[in-house]
C-alpha cells in the first residue's frame, strides 16, 4: 500500500521494533556501566529502572501522536500538526542539526576510533576520510534503493549487535560474584539525579525511528506495540549488563570508562573475549548509523513536503524505488562531511537539550491533540486521561532544570537563531507573494 507522498507501508511489528532497539542500543551501553557504577555503585541498578519508566511514558505520548498523525515525519509530523509551522520548523532543525546530526559524526568517528584499535591507518586524516567515505556510500546506496533493504540491515545489525550482548549477560552470570552487588550507601537525590540524566539520554532513539511512520504497516497498532516491546527488551538487556559488570568487576568496575564491557569480557574469557566486544561495540554504532540514515532523511523529506524547509528536491521520491533518495543523499553528505571535518563539537552540547525539548514538544502536542481531536476506533490512546503526558512534561521540565548554564544558554540561543531564520524566510515568502 503506497501512501499519499508514494512511500510505500512495507514495515511491520518486527522491522519497526528492531528499527528502535538498533537506534536506542548504540554507542552508549559500551561505556555507561563504569559511569553509573562511579556514581552510585552497586546502587546504579535503580537508574536504570527510573530511566526505564521514564522513557516508557515519555514513548506514550509518541505511541499515541503517531497513532493518530500516521505520516512520515515522526516527532516533526506530530509538533507541526498541533502547534503549526513555526514549531514543526524548530523541530525539524532542533531533530536534525542539533541532535541527529553531530550524534551521526561523533558515532562516524567513533567506530573509526574503534577499528583502530585493528586497523592502525584509520587513525591518519586520508585513511579516516576515505573510511567515511565508503561507510556514507554504503548506508546511502542501501537506503536510496528501497525502504525493505534500508529495514534488512536494520534487522541485521539489531541481531549482530545484540549477540555479544547476549553473550556477556548470560557467561557473565556464572563468573560474577553476589558481594559485588551489595549496596555500600544509599545514593543522595541530587547524585541520583545527575547519574540517571546522563542514563536517559542513552535511551533516547526511539523517537528517531519513528520517523518512518508513514511507511508502517496499520501503524494505529503496530506503533504502540513497537514502542513497548523495544522498551522492554531494552531495558533487560541495559539492566543484565550492568548486573554482570557489576558483579564481575565489582568496584574496580568504576576504573574502566573508554572500555568497560572488554574489560569485562577479558576477565571472563581472556583477550578474546575483549576482541568479540570491540567488534560487537564497532557493530553496535554501524547499527545505530543505519538507523538513523534510514529516519532522520525522512524527517527532511516531511518538512520538506510541508514547505517547512522550502527546498523542494528534499521532497522528491525516486520513481523506481519509492524512497525519498535527496534527503536521503543530502543527510549522508552532510554527515560524512561533519565526520570528515569533525567540526560538530558547538553543537555537540545542544544535542542532549534538543532531544529534551522534542520530547516536551510531543507530550504538550497530545495534550493539545487530545483537546481538538475525537480519535477513531483503530487510534491508540494512552490510559488514564491526561495523566501520562502531564507526567512526562514534568519529568522532562525537570531534567531540562539539571543542564548547566553553557548548555541553558546555548540552547536558547540556537533556537533564537533558528527563529529569526523561520521570520526571514516568512517575510522573504509573504514579499514574493505581494509582489506576483
Amino acid at each position: 500500500m503506497n501512501t499519499e507522498e508514494g512511500l510505500k507501508r512495507e514495515i511491520g511489528l518486527a522491522g519497526l521494533t528492531s528499527n528502535i532497539i538498533n537506534t536506542v542500543i548504540g554507542a552508549g551501553i559500551f561505556v555507561l556501566p563504569a559511569i553509573v557504577s562511579e556514581g552510585l555503585g552497586a546502587a546504579g541498578i535503580l537508574a536504570y529502572l527510573f530511566c526505564g519508566f521514564l522513557i516508557a511514558i515519555v514513548m506514550m505520548c509518541f505511541a499515541e501522536a503517531g497513532s493518530k498523525i500516521t505520516i512520515t515525519g515522526g516527532a516533526y509530523a506530530y509538533i507541526e500538526a498541533a502547534f503549526g509551522r513555526y514549531f514543526g520548523f524548530l523541530t525539524t532543525n532542533l531533530f536534525i542539526f542539533g541532535a541527529s546530526l553531530m550524534a551521526t559524526a561523533a558515532v562516524a568517528n567513533a567506530i573509526a576510533d574503534t577499528l583502530s584499535y585493528f586497523i592502525p591507518v584509520l587513525a591518519d586524516k586520508s585513511y579516516r576520510t576515505l573510511f567515511f567515505i565508503i561507510l556514507f556510500s554504503i548506508l546511502t546506496i542501501t537506503n536510496v534503493v528501497g525502504v525493505k533493504q534500508g529495514i534488512t540491515l536494520v534487522k541485521v545489525t539489531t541481531v549482530a549487535k545484540l549477540t555479544p550482548l547476549l553473550l556477556l549477560v548470560c557467561l557473565g552470570s556464572f563468573h560474577g560474584k553476589l558481594v559485588n552487588l551489595a549496596w555500600d550507601y544509599i545514593p543522595s537525590v541530587e547524585n541520583f539525579g545527575k547519574v540517571s540524566l546522563l542514563l536517559f539520554f542513552a535511551f533516547q532513539g526511539a523517537e528517531n525511528s519513528l520517523s518512518v511512520s508513514g511507511e508502517v504497516k496499520n501503524p494505529g497498532k503496530t506503533i504502540p506495540k513497537s514502542i513497548l516491546l523495544s522498551i522492554t527488551v531494552v531495558l533487560l538487556i541495559y539492566t543484565g549488563v550492568q548486573l554482570v559488570a557489576q558483579s564481575v568487576l565489582g568496584n574496580s568496575l568504576a576504573g574502566f570508562k573508554k572500555a568497560p564491557l572488554a574489560a569485562v569480557a577479558e576477565k571472563i574469557a581472556g583477550p578474546y573475549g575483549a576482541t568479540i566486544m570491540i567488534i560487537g561495540a564497532a557493530v553496535s554504532m554501524f547499527g545505530y548509523l543505519s538507523s538513523d540514515i534510514l529516519n532522520m532523511p525522512r524527517v527532511l523529506f516531511r518538512s520538506a513536503v510541508d514547505n517547512v524547509i522550502p527546498i523542494k528536491p528534499l521532497a522528491k521520491v525516486s520513481a523506481r524505488y519509492a524512497t525519498p533518495y535527496i534527503s536521503i543523499i543530502a543527510f549522508t553528505s552532510l554527515g560524512c562531511f561533519v565526520s570528515v571535518t569533525g567540526e560538530f563539537r558547538q553543537l555537540a552540547i545542544l544535542s542532549t537539550s534538543s532531544v529534551l525539548m522534542i520530547y516536551l514538544g510531543v507530550a504538550l502536542a497530545v495534550i493539545k491533540l487530545r483537546m481538538t481531536n475525537q480519535p477513531g476506533s483503530s487510534t491508540f490512546k494512552v490510559r488514564g486521561g491526561l495523566l501520562i503526558p502531564i507526567l512526562s512534561v514534568v519529568i522532562i521540565i525537570w531534567f531540562l532544570t539539571n543542564l548547566t548554564l553553557k548548555e541553558s544558554t546555548a540552547m536558547l540561543f540556537f533556537i533564537a537563531v533558528l527563529s529569526l531564520v523561520y521570520y526571514i524566510l516568512k517575510l522573504l515568502k509573504l514579499n514574493k507573494s505581494n509582489s506576483a
